[in-house]
């Protein structure tokens, strides 16, 4: 850990102007505008692509930047979105829009251990001068896939940013793309084309990043913000030991909301440790059924957390689909919005992405509206309601947790 958020600690820079977006609602018409407007180059990452609904100007925008000339590529889940609809494909095709499926997995495949491995991002960069980063899929708020309708939107959060850090999700796009690129021609046996693949991304990245740095510049922000990625190559760890290192500068206030909660050994010991010399924990989390796996097995670490006087608020309106924390410390507040749940599935086998922010007005915002939530839309876990659940629901919670850790044993992961 200490290297890897070392590491991020060095990687917090200035000057970036930062917009926090709520929900479907700020984010969508915020990437269609910025879609609208490119002239060179859309790079788009997200585990769930719902052709759909409040999604379909977004797509439309990106069909119509693509008919102008403007360079397009689209890289989504094979889990979360699976193959692109055929009419999209047809479309995309005759504009020149270019796509990639990260790591297809259907049916019985899906349990290969090599196919749990996930691109859970959810990133865009136009025109090397501005970027996003959040939690939130491009799914209409008011519907889930599994559920239906909604009466209200999911709770999620994302962040525009401009400033130095654009050059750096746009390199990291870029790299996975040109992995992707690599990996398509080679099954196409175009060795040749592989290694062309890798030296255009290579070039592009470059030269867009430059554009980018350019462009922070003259935005003249003033938040300092760093990109936090995880992957399975260079970054295993680098997520889990920021949010570690930021739970071990608190002084009196920890702010966490998380979809799917499974804290790792050292997680739960840096969390216990804060609580132990006094900061105030609030943990807002999913309050209502959505997964078997992630709903029983977060339940299951809930009563070590409890004893430790940490508070858990279950989030009731809708599905709580945030990944966010704020957190304050002796240099400042410190605020996170991204991609990464803190569960093995995210901190061990996804590809993830999240901004950390080191600036008391984005983080007095967002504080803002967790308060809100947890006081209007949340319920209290009761610890000695919780310590006397019915002896169903407990076995329940133990199954899953004891499945999730056999899975882990398979995949070869320590957590």
């Amino acid at each position: 850990m200490a290297t890897g958020a070392a590491s991020t600690a060095r990687s917090l820079r200035p000057d970036h102007g930062l917009t926090l977006l709520k929900g479907a609602e700020a984010l969508f018409p915020a990437m269609t505008e910025a879609i609208a407007a490119a002239r060179a180059e859309v790079l788009l990452e997200t585990y769930i692509l719902d052709f759909a609904r409040s999604v379909l100007p977004l797509v439309d925008a990106l069909d119509a930047a693509a008919r102008r000339g403007v360079k397009v590529r689209v890289v989504v889940d094979g889990v979360g979105t699976g193959e692109v609809p055929a009419e999209w494909q047809q479309r995309w095709t005759a504009v020149g829009l270019q796509w990639r499926v990260f790591n297809p997995a259907q049916g019985w495949r899906l349990l290969l251990p090599k196919r749990w491995r996930r691109m859970h991002r959810k990133l865009c960069v136009v025109d090397g001068e501005v970027a996003f980063c959040g939690g939130i899929n491009l799914l209409d708020d008011y519907y889930d896939p599994n559920h239906g309708e909604l009466d209200k939107p999911r709770f999620d959060f994302a962040v525009r940013v401009t400033g130095p850090l654009v050059a750096e999700v746009h390199d990291t796009m870029s790299r996975l793309w040109a992995r992707l690129q690599v990996a398509r021609e080679a099954r196409q046996h175009d060795f040749e084309g592989a290694l062309r693949a890798v030296r255009e991304a290579a070039r592009a990245g470059t030269d867009m990043s430059d554009r980018g740095i350019g462009a922070a510049a003259k935005a003249g922000g003033l938040a300092i913000a760093a990109l936090v990625l995880r992957d399975n190559l260079r970054f295993r760890r680098r997520i889990e030991g920021t949010y570690r290192l930021a739970i071990s500068q608190a002084r009196s206030e920890i702010l966490i909301a998380n979809a799917y909660f499974i804290p790792g050994v050292q997680l739960q010991r840096a969390l216990l440790r804060a609580a132990k010399r006094g900061v105030r924990i609030t943990l807002l989390l999913q309050g209502r059924y959505e997964y078997f796996m992630q709903f029983h097995a977060s339940h299951a670490v809930y009563s070590v957390l409890l004893n430790a006087g940490i508070q858990i608020i279950e989030y009731e309106a809708s599905f709580l689909h945030a990944k966010v924390a704020v957190m304050d410390a002796e240099n400042g507040a410190l605020a996170t919005v991204g991609s990464s749940n803190l569960d093995p599935l995210s901190l061990l086998l996804a590809r993830e992405a999240n901004v950390f922010v080191r600036d008391d007005a984005f983080a007095a915002e967002l504080r803002g509206h967790l308060i809100e939530a947890i006081e209007h839309h949340g319920r209290r876990v009761d610890p000695h309601g919780h310590m006397n659940r019915p002896w169903i629901t407990r076995g329940l919670n133990w199954l899953a947790y004891a499945l999730m850790r056999m899975a882990l044993v398979v995949s070869g992961k320590r957590y």
